[in-house]
C-alpha cells in the first residue's frame, strides 16, 4: 500500500470482500422500496384511491423535490466534514433508519381531509421521506468511491448495489400486486381498496429500516480502512466558493445532465406504469409476478453485463450503447401497438413477447445506471486533483437528487400528461375510450424516446476512461 493510502488520503487500490459487497449492497434495497413506492404508486394512490386530481398531486411532489435541491447539497457537505469515531458515513446511516420508517408509515395513511389539507400532507411528508433517505443514500453513495479507487472494481461495487436496490423494488412489486394490494373476491384490481395500503405501508417500512442497519453493521469493520482527509476550518462564503469549483467539473456536469435526462425518462416511465401495464396491455392479478419475474432476469443480466461490457469497451461507450438500447426497447412494443403490428392484449404471445423485450430493456436501463454510477465515483479524485479536496458527499448528493427527480419530475409531467389526455378518474379496465390511451402512448413513447437519446449522447462526452483514473490515481499516491 502507498503512502498516501497509508495517511488516510485516498482509498486502497483493491478488490473488495464478498461480506463486505454483499451488506454494501443490501442497504440499496431500502431505496429500492422507497423509489418503487413513490414512482409506481404514489401518484396513483393519491389520485385514484384518495380522489385527488392528478395534476394538484404531481405539482405537491415538485414542490417537495424543490426542497429537496436544498437539502440534498447540504446533507453531502455535512457528510464529506463530519468527523467521529464511526468516521464520515456511518453516523448518518445509523441514524437515518427510524426516521425513515416513521415518514413512510404516515404518508401512505392520511387521515380523513378535504383537498387543500390533503395536498399539504402529501408534500410534508414526501419532504421528510425524502430528507430521510437523503440522510442515509448521499453517505451511502459517497462511501462507495472510499471502499477502493481500483477503475474495475468500483463496477463491480455498483453492480452488487444496484443489483439489491432493484431486487427490493421487486420484492415490493411481487408483495403489492400478490397480496397486499390483491383483489378482493368479485374485483378486477385490488389497486383501489384502500385499507390495503396499510399492510404495503409496514411491510415497507420495516423492510427499509432493516436494509439499512444490516449495511451501517456489515460495513461497521470498513471504518478504518476509509480516506480520513483533514478538513480545515471555513467561513460560510469560503464553503460555498469550494462548494462551486467543486460542482463546475465539466465530468460531473455530464453526468448530471445525462442523469438528469434518463432518471426524468425512468422517472415518468414508472409513474405511468400502472396506467400502461392495466389499460394498455390489460395486466391483471399474476401478470404483475411475471412482470416482476422478468424485470428482475433483466437486472440479473444487468449485474453480469456491466462490469465485463465495460472492461472491454470502457465506461463511457458502454454506458451510451446500453442507454441507447433501452430507449429503443421500451418505445418499440407502443409504437408498434400503434402501427397495428404488436399483438393484441388477451393474445397467447402477446405477454410472453411483451415480457421478453421488457427483460432486454431492464439490463441495458440497468446496466446504464450502473455505468453512470461507477463514473460518477471516478469523478472523485478528477476534481481532487485540481481542488485538492475529496468531495464525496458533494457529487453523489448531486446524483441522488437527480435520482430522486425522477420521482418529481415524473409524476409532475406523468400527472401532466393524463390531464392533457383526458384521462378519467376512477377508470375501470376496458372503460377507458381508446383514443385517450394512443394519445397516452405517443406522447410517452416519444419522449422516452426524446429523453434516451440525450442520455446517451451526453455519455459519449464524458472525458476520461481508465487509463487517466489509473495515471491520476498514481499521481495522487506520489
Amino acid at each position: 500500500m502507498s503512502e498516501a493510502h497509508e495517511a488516510g488520503n485516498l482509498p486502497p487500490v483493491r478488490r473488495l470482500g464478498q461480506p463486505t459487497m454483499l451488506a454494501y449492497g443490501f442497504g440499496a434495497v431500502a431505496y429500492g422500496v422507497k423509489d418503487f413506492g413513490f414512482s409506481t404508486f404514489l401518484l396513483f394512490f393519491f389520485n385514484q384511491v384518495i380522489g385527488l386530481p392528478a395534476s394538484d398531486v404531481g405539482l405537491a411532489i415538485l414542490c417537495a423535490l424543490l426542497l429537496d435541491a436544498l437539502i440534498d447539497p447540504l446533507i453531502g457537505t455535512l457528510s464529506d466534514r463530519t468527523r467521529s469515531k464511526w468516521g464520515r458515513r456511518h453516523p448518518w446511516m445509523y441514524a437515518s433508519a427510524i426516521p425513515i420508517a416513521i415518514g413512510w408509515l404516515l404518508l401512505w395513511n392520511p387521515p380523513a381531509l378535504a383537498n387543500g389539507p390533503m395536498l399539504i400532507w402529501v408534500f410534508a411528508f414526501s419532504v421528510l421521506v425524502r430528507s430521510a433517505v437523503s440522510a442515509y443514500e448521499v453517505p451511502s453513495q459517497a462511501l462507495s468511491p472510499e471502499l477502493s479507487a481500483d477503475y474495475d472494481e468500483r463496477t463491480r461495487i455498483m453492480a452488487y448495489r444496484y443489483l439489491f436496490g432493484w431486487a427490493g423494488g421487486m420484492a415490493m412489486l411481487v408483495a403489492s400486486y400478490g397480496y397486499f394490494l390483491a383483489p378482493h373476491p368479485g374485483q378486477e384490481t385490488g389497486l383501489l381498496n384502500r385499507e390495503s395500503y396499510i399492510g404495503f405501508s409496514i411491510c415497507g417500512a420495516v423492510a427499509m429500516m432493516i436494509a439499512i442497519l444490516v449495511s451501517a453493521l456489515g460495513t461497521h469493520h470498513e471504518i478504518k480502512h476509509l480516506p480520513r482527509p483533514e478538513i480545515a476550518p471555513q467561513s460560510v462564503g469560503g464553503h460555498f466558493r469550494e462548494l462551486g469549483e467543486t460542482v463546475r467539473n465539466r465530468a460531473f456536469l455530464i453526468l448530471m445532465g445525462a442523469g438528469i435526462c434518463f432518471y426524468s425518462a425512468q422517472g415518468i416511465s414508472f409513474s405511468l406504469s400502472n396506467y400502461l401495464y392495466t389499460y394498455v396491455w390489460g395486466m391483471r392479478g399474476a401478470d404483475f409476478m411475471y412482470l416482476a419475474g422478468a424485470l428482475f432476469v433483466g437486472v440479473i443480466g444487468a449485474f453480469v453485463l456491466a462490469p465485463r461490457f465495460a472492461k472491454r469497451v470502457g465506461k463511457p461507450v458502454a454506458a451510451m450503447t446500453t442507454m441507447t438500447g433501452a430507449a429503443i426497447l421500451i418505445a418499440a412494443p407502443y409504437l408498434l401497438r400503434l402501427a397495428g403490428l404488436f399483438p393484441d392484449p388477451g393474445s397467447g404471445v402477446m405477454l410472453p413477447l411483451l415480457f421478453a423485450i421488457f427483460t432486454l430493456n431492464a439490463t441495458c436501463s440497468v446496466s446504464s445506471t450502473i455505468l453512470g454510477a461507477s463514473m460518477m465515483a471516478d469523478v472523485v479524485e478528477h476534481s481532487e486533483m485540481h481542488t485538492g479536496r475529496r468531495s464525496e458527499g458533494v457529487f453523489f448528493a448531486g446524483a441522488f437528487f437527480v435520482q430522486k427527480c425522477t420521482t418529481g419530475i415524473g409524476i409532475f409531467a406523468s400527472g401532466w400528461i393524463l390531464s392533457a389526455v383526458g384521462f378519467p378518474e376512477g377508470a375501470k379496465p376496458g372503460q377507458v375510450p381508446g383514443a385517450t390511451i394512443d394519445d397516452l402512448t405517443i406522447i410517452f413513447a416519444l419522449l422516452y424516446l426524446a429523453l434516451g437519446a440525450g442520455a446517451a449522447l451526453l455519455y459519449r462526452f464524458f472525458p476520461f476512461g481508465k487509463a487517466e483514473h489509473e495515471a491520476r490515481i498514481e499521481a495522487l499516491s506520489a
